[in-house]
């Protein structure tokens, strides 16, 4: 039933529960409730298999409130079948066949029609549920699997189902130590290739990889076995395909009439009007739908700064500004405000994570402070400048040292996620490995010290599959990953140096705890160009052991190597890139060292390391007593 109440808060903008009002409603007694928003259509109709698609045997109302909703019970309706609306625009006749905007069920593209169906599901993860607060929270170790469902295994040549994903995915994330898995876009979306960026189902999981109910089990399942799940969630675009949200009615109903407003140029896609309050009722409903139904525990919200920017992506004269004449959208800034609110309001405990890539102030702040209000965003810079300077030869690294330093600037600004996503590994930009430079040895010798530095460095992580066993071929949605190389050496030394990491920083607080505050870092030695080394600390803020991070990245050995430390004891070696089963040469230090009363880097106690080339170390502190 809709009641005034949810009129009112669907045209205020506020409705974050839609999905339970809009749609299809299918009883057992085999009648269906219908409900869309059409307030430019002179008729809507339901058809669907089983009224032979028929236009007029099934006619929805318009509801006498003047809200643009149309409505009706259809009888002889089966579980299952396909349907579309007939609408026909009071705007020339206008004429379409839509999906439904609040489906949850799609056929499997290329066909497009909506498919009845119920979200019954006896979930069986209250375990999960009832500690995933801590385990999403700040102080809290998130190491982020980034996987894109159709290419990460096949069988047989064909895609995985959700069931057979969740069978295979969890045992391998224990194996490795990640605590969450990020899944690309699986909102239904016509076109494979666009990996799930543009979307038609934002309510739908896409059919290709099963049923809603094999989803759910799915989430069940990683949960079950201590793994989180987020979803890449897409509120900035849309593709214009015919069945979809655009030009609904005859009209443009859910994006911006304006080309300047409402087009996409990078992306060939429609943006939403987020100034129409019902607009952002859907999206915001969206949004609530996959934490209420499918028991998620996160969101990553895909391209805000897209949504954040009037001229993003245009050129002069191609954008509106805003009533100051200014290039901020004030409406997306409004939206995502009331986004994270409602989020965090309703479902405490999880994540919504900001893919921002300029330096937009506070994105992770809460609203009442001037910010956006997501609890994380990701460190486009520091992904930048780090792989930038991993690029240059080692003999050229001195002069380019400040962008291996400078992410310590902004570092404690946001609360920030490191990403190595899929992003740095399509369209002509090769894999992690294929980006390192010199001979296969400094190759992966390169990529262990990039991700010995990465997991040390303050942030939480993010890792785009294939990357943990340094696949060589650059990532394409067709086929699946380079399993049989992780089976090579080399390769299985980066899998196991994955691994390692993951654990040590699930182990040790320094790593993890005070991840967002300059109380968890210190520099040991930020300057020392010449020879391309950084030494640090992480700190935890408590009784824990500090630790200390030292990288080199020359091919250079370093014997006999001071470092200032600020206790004396016992520094052990917890991790070493360079050990021989991360497939390196095995030169290190004996497990660890003892400092002596040397002075170093301003302080009177040091200890005298052995740095392998292209690595990085960690060490733990150990009292002599």
């Amino acid at each position: 039933m809709l009641t005034d109440q949810d009129i009112y808060l669907f045209r205020e903008g506020t409705h974050g529960r839609l999905f339970d009002r809009f749609g299809c409603r299918w009883a057992a007694d085999g009648s269906a409730h219908f409900r869309v928003w059409a307030p430019n259509a002179a008729e809507v109709s339901v058809i669907g298999d089983w009224n032979g698609w028929n236009a007029v045997a099934d006619r929805l109302t318009p509801r006498s409130d003047d809200s643009g909703i149309w409505e009706g019970t259809v009888p002889r309706v089966r579980h299952g079948q396909a349907y579309k609306y007939r609408i026909v625009s009071r705007v020339g006749g206008f004429a379409v066949e839509k999906a439904d905007p609040f489906g949850v069920l799609c056929e499997i593209p290329p066909a497009t029609a909506s498919r009845v169906w119920t979200l019954e599901y006896d979930w069986n993860d209250s375990a999960w549920m009832s500690s995933r607060a801590e385990r999403n929270a700040l102080d809290a170790p998130m190491s982020i699997y980034e996987l894109h469902v159709g290419s990460w295994r096949r069988k047989d040549g064909n895609f995985l189902n959700y069931r057979e994903l969740a069978s295979a995915l969890a045992g391998y994330l224990d194996e490795m130590g990640f605590t969450h898995v990020e899944l690309m876009p699986i909102t239904e979306h016509p076109f494979y290739g666009s990996w799930g960026y543009q979307t038609t189902g934002y309510f739908a999981p896409t059919a290709r990889y099963g049923t809603p109910q094999d989803l759910m089990y799915f989430v069940e399942h990683l949960h079950q076995h201590g793994i989180g799940v987020i979803l890449d969630w897409v509120p900035s675009h849309f593709p214009t395909d015919q069945h979809g949200l655009a030009y609904f009615d005859g009209t443009h109903l859910y994006e911006h009439a304006d080309p300047r407003q409402g087009f996409h140029p990078e992306w060939n896609s429609a943006i939403f009007n987020l100034g129409r309050n019902e607009v952002r009722s859907f999206l915001l409903s969206s949004a609530l739908f996959w934490f209420e139904k499918y028991h998620i525990d996160g969101l990553r919200v895909d391209a805000v700064a897209s949504m954040l920017y009037l001229d993003y992506a245009r050129k002069a004269g191609e954008w509106i500004p805003n009533r100051f004449g200014g290039r901020e959208n004030l409406e997306a800034i409004d939206f995502l405000r009331l986004l994270n609110q409602s989020v965090y309001r309703d479902y405490p405990g999880v994540a919504v994570i900001a893919e921002e890539s300029t330096a937009w102030p506070m994105v992770s702040r809460p609203p009442d402070m001037g910010g956006l209000g997501f609890g994380l965003k990701w460190n486009m810079g520091w992904m930048h400048d780090t792989l930038a300077y991993m690029t240059q030869d080692p003999i050229h690294r001195k002069y380019h040292h400040g962008e291996l330093t400078f992410s310590l600037i902004y570092a404690f600004n946001e609360n920030f996620v490191l990403p190595l996503s899929h992003d740095e590994v399509v369209y002509g930009k090769g894999s992690l490995i294929g980006k390192m430079p010199g001979d296969d040895w400094r190759m992966f010798a390169n990529l262990r010290a990039l991700f010995g530095y990465m997991w040390a460095h303050p942030g939480k992580k993010l890792l785009f599959m294939g990357g943990e066993f340094a696949q060589r071929r650059e990532w394409t949605h067709e086929g699946e990953l380079e399993w049989w190389v992780s089976e090579l050496p080399e390769h299985g030394g980066v899998k196991r140096l994955v691994a390692d990491l993951n654990g040590v920083y699930r182990r040790e607080p320094a790593l993890h705890r005070i991840d967002f505050s300059p109380e968890g870092f210190e520099w040991v030695d930020a300057g020392n160009a010449e020879v391309s080394i950084i030494a640090f600390l992480r700190k935890s803020g408590g009784r824990d052991a500090p630790l200390l991070v030292v990288c080199n990245f020359t091919p250079v050995p370093r014997a006999n190597f001071l470092v200032g430390v600020p206790a004396r004891g016992i520094w052990r070696e917890i991790i070493n890139t360079d050990a021989r089963e991360y497939g390196g040469s095995g030169w290190g230090n004996l497990g660890g060292v003892e400092s002596a009363p040397l002075s170093a880097h301003g302080r009177v106690e040091s200890i005298n390391l052995n740095l392998p080339p292209l690595s990085t170390l960690i060490l733990r502190w150990e009292s002599r007593g």
